[in-house]
């Protein structure tokens, strides 16, 4: 509810702030009406089944699985990428200056997706780490759980001027590191937080399950994936309207958001194989993490040459390959 009243406001600054800050920009509709009017109609019978969807769901006439729902729906917006991505280089008329920066734009959605199925363990295996093998106790109360969530969005605003601080001060001194560079030290600093999550696994299941360990863990854990969201999040929307043709700017701020929910997708898939009743899982399952976020991050560091030669000469991406 809160978060719905915060968007509400938003909504309504905008609506009352975007006639002094942007003019005409996007006052006009873009393509025929005969093209508007399918888009509107398309939408509209979209939204019109998901309702259903949820009405019946509700209402206990459908039975949803919710495994098999989430598997499914990777594999459709997998394939509908996938298909997304073949239309821009065989079907929507791009030069080739405007291709290879879309080949940039499907390295940085693979790994983008790979750092969110990471980072969205928070609410599963972590959680349940925090609720069975963290000491919660303070004093004479016991912290909730679910307490643990509030502490990675607190680093987040807590760090987000300090990184900001960072890059402009990279950057003045002629250090500025590009987008890959930046994505591949958010999944290697990821990657940390998970290595010390399996050095406290490790310790709970050498005591058989009885040892609590301290809260400092998922703290740190978190603190790393703050600092690694701050270096991706904002660096990945501001590289899709670097390098995305114009015409399609709008379809490839989808494209990043697909990568997120495909990422909370895996996230979800994996962390809800975690039994709570077999402490073995538990670390495997951060060290497959963490070797994952390694591996993805020295692969993405080892592409940053071959993507600063594929821009060479773009002054529009060059503060991307930089």
């Amino acid at each position: 509810g809160a978060a719905g009243v915060a968007m509400l406001i938003g909504l309504a600054v905008f609506r009352t702030r975007s006639g002094p800050t942007l003019g005409p920009i996007g006052r006009d509709p873009s393509g025929t009406p005969a093209q508007q009017a399918r888009v509107r109609t398309i939408t509209l019978g979209i939204a019109a089944v998901i309702a259903l969807l949820i009405i019946l769901g509700v209402a206990g006439v459908v039975q949803f699985n919710p495994v098999a729902i989430a598997s499914n729906m990777t594999a459709v917006m997998l394939t509908m990428s996938a298909l997304y991505f073949l239309y821009l280089f065989f079907g929507a008329g791009l030069s080739g200056p405007e291709k290879k920066r879309v080949v940039v734009i499907v390295v940085l959605f693979l790994f983008s997706m790979i750092f969110w199925a990471a980072f969205e363990q928070s609410p599963t295996s972590l959680n349940l780490f925090a609720r069975d093998f963290t000491d919660r106790q303070l004093g004479g109360w016991e912290m909730p759980a679910s307490w643990f969530q509030s502490i990675e969005p607190f680093f987040v605003v807590a760090l987000a001027p300090l990184m900001a601080a960072l890059w402009i001060g990279l950057e003045k001194r002629g250090m500025a590191l590009s987008s890959p560079t930046k994505f591949s030290f958010a999944l290697a600093t990821a990657g940390i937080g998970f290595i010390a999550m399996v050095v406290a696994a490790n310790a709970v299941l050498a005591s058989g399950g009885t040892l609590k360990v301290s809260p400092l863990w998922l703290v740190f854990c978190y603190f790393t994936h703050a600092v690694g969201e701050l270096a991706l999040s904002p660096v990945g929307l501001s590289s899709m309207t670097t390098l995305a043709p114009r015409r399609l700017l709008g379809q490839m701020m989808g494209v990043w958001y697909t990568s997120i929910a495909l990422g909370n997708l895996f996230a979800g898939i994996v962390g809800g194989e975690v039994d709570p009743s077999k402490l073995e899982q538990a670390p495997a399952l951060f060290s497959r993490t963490a070797i994952s976020l390694f591996v993805a991050a020295v692969i993405l560091l080892l592409l940053v040459i071959p993507i600063r030669r594929m821009m060479a000469g773009n002054n529009r991406t060059s503060g991307l390959a930089d």
